[in-house]
């Protein structure tokens, strides 16, 4: 399966746990709140590529089974991108440790993510997707093959 990337909305509880990306001017959206998540390496699965960025960026070890949800995108510069949404329980908010990437990390309503001017756009819509009932998560959870 050939595509670049992959992320995760993670819900913890109710809120979404957003980082904000570093402020530096050769990154794509410095600054901004972003989700965990980010570029394939090697043969990865999509899946094996959103659960190794969780564990770098948030210190998280989640497996397959807590992903809930997924879609593929194509974007114009990326190609493929996969975005994944899990839902976890309150308590592991205790557990989670900034990796090297990104300013600092908390947890936000989703409403507050989708409407915050700092947040990528294009992650924000995605969101809306899975949250929107008439929308592509109306079908349920897309399984990879």
């Amino acid at each position: 399966m050939d595509f670049s990337g992959a992320k995760l909305a993670l819900f913890i509880g109710a809120d979404l746990v957003v980082i904000r990306r570093d402020d530096k001017p050769d990154i794509p959206y410095p600054g901004h709140w972003d989700l965990p998540g980010g570029g394939r390496e090697g043969d990865e699965s999509p899946v094996d590529c959103a659960l190794r960025e969780t564990h770098e960026e948030l210190g998280l070890l989640l497996s397959p089974s807590d992903l809930v949800w997924s879609m593929s995108y194509l974007r114009p510069v990326r190609g493929m991108v996969w975005f994944f949404v899990a839902h976890m329980p309150a308590a592991l908010a205790q557990d989670i440790r900034l990796g090297q990437e990104g300013q600092e990390w908390r947890l936000m309503s989703a409403e507050d993510y989708m409407s915050d001017a700092l947040a990528v756009p294009h992650f924000a819509q995605r969101l809306r997707d899975y949250l929107d009932p008439e929308g592509p998560a109306a079908g349920g959870f897309r399984k990879i093959a």
